[in-house]
C-alpha cells in the first residue's frame, strides 16, 4: 500500500529558507504544444504546458508526478496541496491542477521520498506556492532529511555542505524542465472553457511530416 505521507515523523517547527538574491532566470525550452482552438479553425494558437490557460485533471497530475491517486486525495483533502484551477467542490466537479500544482506535487514526493516530516513539507509547500513562478526555474532546495532549505546561488549550496550534514538537493528548474516535457505529451483542460486539449507531441508531428514527404 503506497503511503499518502501522513505516517512521516514530525520534524522541526519551520523550514530554513536561505535569502534571496538576485538570480537571472533563463528562457526555459517549450516543448509540447495544446491547440487553443478546435482542428479545421483559422490561426491554430499553441499553448504551452505552463500556460495559465492549461490544467491538468487528477489522474493526469498522478502520472506526471509520479504518485497514487489516494496520495493525490489525502493532500488535497488534508490541506496538504490543493488544486489551484479547481477542487472536488460541488461533488460533480473534477480535480484541476495548474503546472505549478503538479510541480509542488513532484516536489512532495521527492521530499517524502527522502524522509522529511508533512510539518516541514508543508512551510517548505507554502513557501514555494508563495514565490513567483519565474523565480522557481532558479531555486534549489537542499535538504538533511529533517529541514528544507532554499539555495539560489552555488555559494548558497557550498556554505550549506560545508556544514557536514548529509544533504540532498532538488534543482527545481530540472524538474520544472522534466515535467513540461511529461505534460506536453499529456491531455489537457482549457480552464476558460472546459474544453479537453489532446497534446501534439513534438515527435509525433515530425513523424507526420516525413510521412507526407515519401
Amino acid at each position: 500500500m503506497s503511503s499518502t505521507g501522513d505516517d512521516a515523523a514530525v520534524g522541526g517547527l519551520c523550514a530554513v529558507h536561505v535569502p534571496r538574491t538576485a538570480r537571472t532566470v533563463t528562457d526555459l525550452p517549450r516543448v509540447g504544444r495544446f491547440p487553443a482552438v478546435q482542428p479545421g479553425q483559422p490561426a491554430i494558437e499553441r499553448l504551452a504546458p505552463t500556460s495559465e490557460l492549461i490544467g491538468f485533471r487528477g489522474p493526469t497530475a498522478c502520472a506526471a508526478a509520479g504518485i497514487t491517486y489516494r496520495q493525490l486525495d489525502y493532500w488535497a483533502r488534508t490541506g496538504l496541496l490543493e488544486p489551484s484551477v479547481r477542487t472536488a467542490y460541488p461533488a460533480t466537479s473534477q480535480r484541476l491542477y495548474s503546472f505549478r500544482d503538479v510541480l509542488l506535487l513532484k516536489i512532495v514526493k521527492r521530499l517524502l521520498d527522502a524522509g522529511v516530516s508533512l510539518q516541514n513539507i508543508r512551510v517548505a509547500v507554502a513557501h514555494l506556492q508563495a514565490a513567483e513562478q519565474a523565480d522557481l526555474a532558479g531555486m534549489t532546495l537542499m535538504c538533511d532529511g529533517a529541514t528544507v532549505y532554499e539555495c539560489t546561488t552555488p555559494q548558497q549550496v557550498v556554505d550549506l555542505l560545508k556544514g557536514g550534514q548529509g544533504v540532498f538537493g532538488i534543482a527545481v528548474g530540472a524538474v520544472w524542465r522534466e515535467l513540461e516535457l511529461t505534460l506536453g505529451r499529456m491531455h489537457a483542460e482549457r480552464t476558460d472553457t472546459g474544453e479537453t486539449l489532446v497534446a501534439q507531441d513534438p515527435a509525433d508531428e515530425l513523424a507526420q511530416r516525413r510521412n507526407r514527404a515519401v
